[in-house]
């Protein structure tokens, strides 16, 4: 029998962000992923929820999910997460020499992970999943079988591959291979609310969605105009 997952997806900020809450409702401890924009507003949802941010994972650098520096502004993110709650940022070990470019984290607050590794929130395991092409490091994180897929994979297309650090094979080798292989009852949780519903399938991504049904890298990197 599979335990019972917490899961809360909450869009935030002006670009479409979706953050997420994912823990053990038995233990009442959460991870939030992508903490960013409005800090105190993803804490005081928790708090409505009676749970306890312990952990913090970032599927990838980029201040919209990350915090930081962005153009002319600064965006709240994990650095004021960790200001207010004593946790430590979880992100891809290829991601976390470019955190120090767009944040004020510091090493000691970061703990580098690997496709394949898994923590514990409360007695819930969550995966790590890497998923390379939007950034290097790029990562998706697997609660049951619940998929928050953050730039690599959205509702009917993909992340952006022409973006300094991107590669458009890369990520047709995470989109068609990698994450076209978990079971099609997965559930997609995009990284930004772009469609016209909030989650989907692998199934159905696998079906509807062209980024995830080219038969060659080729063929995608044509599609992608590259």
């Amino acid at each position: 029998m599979t335990a019972p997952i917490y899961l809360r997806q909450l869009e935030i900020g002006p670009m479409q962000n979706y953050v997420y809450l994912v823990g053990d409702p038995e233990t009442r401890e959460a991870a939030v992923v992508d903490a960013a924009w409005d800090i105190d507003a993803i804490l005081d949802i928790a708090a409505k929820d009676d749970m306890r941010i312990t952990k913090a994972f970032v599927t990838h650098f980029h201040p919209d999910h990350l915090g930081g520096r962005f153009g002319g502004m600064t965006i709240a993110g994990a650095t004021d997460l960790i200001a207010k709650v004593p946790v430590k940022v979880y992100i891809h070990k290829q991601e976390a020499g470019f955190v120090h470019r767009v944040s004020d984290l510091s090493d000691s607050d970061l703990i580098p992970v690997e496709g394949g590794d898994t923590v514990s929130v409360g007695a819930v395991p969550v995966k790590f999943v890497h998923t390379p092409g939007h950034t290097p490091g790029s990562q998706c994180f697997l609660a049951g079988d619940n998929l928050i897929s953050g730039d690599t994979l959205f509702i009917g297309s993909c992340g952006r591959s022409d973006l300094p650090g991107s590669n458009p094979a890369d990520l047709y080798h995470s989109l068609n291979h990698t994450l076209r292989n978990f079971p099609d009852e997965t559930i997609v949780y995009p990284g930004h609310n772009y469609a016209d519903r909030p989650t989907s399938t692998i199934g159905t991504e696998k079906r509807r969605n062209m980024t995830m049904r080219f038969e060659s890298v080729e063929e995608f990197l044509r599609f992608m105009g590259r």
